[in-house]
């Protein structure tokens, strides 16, 4: 029998764009990721990502250590 844990993420309300907050999903799933497991997943361009993430990161939602992007 294959069990499956219900995990809910709360997505944080100064999140307003659809795209941050699909970013913000990904990476509370999968965890640590970086910009390419983050266009390949989502598939959104680099550019969009890298903007959406900037933002986050001056929000304090995500940090990034080296190329890769986790939540704070």
């Amino acid at each position: 029998m294959l069990t499956q844990s219900a995990q809910t993420h709360t997505i944080p309300t100064s999140l307003q764009s659809p795209r941050a907050k699909l970013v913000y999903l990904f990476l509370s799933t999968n965890g640590t990721s970086t910009i390419n497991e983050l266009q390949d997943g989502l598939n959104m361009k680099k550019i969009s990502l890298y903007s959406i993430l900037k933002t986050l990161q001056k929000q304090e939602i995500i940090s990034k250590d080296g190329d890769s992007y986790t939540l704070a």
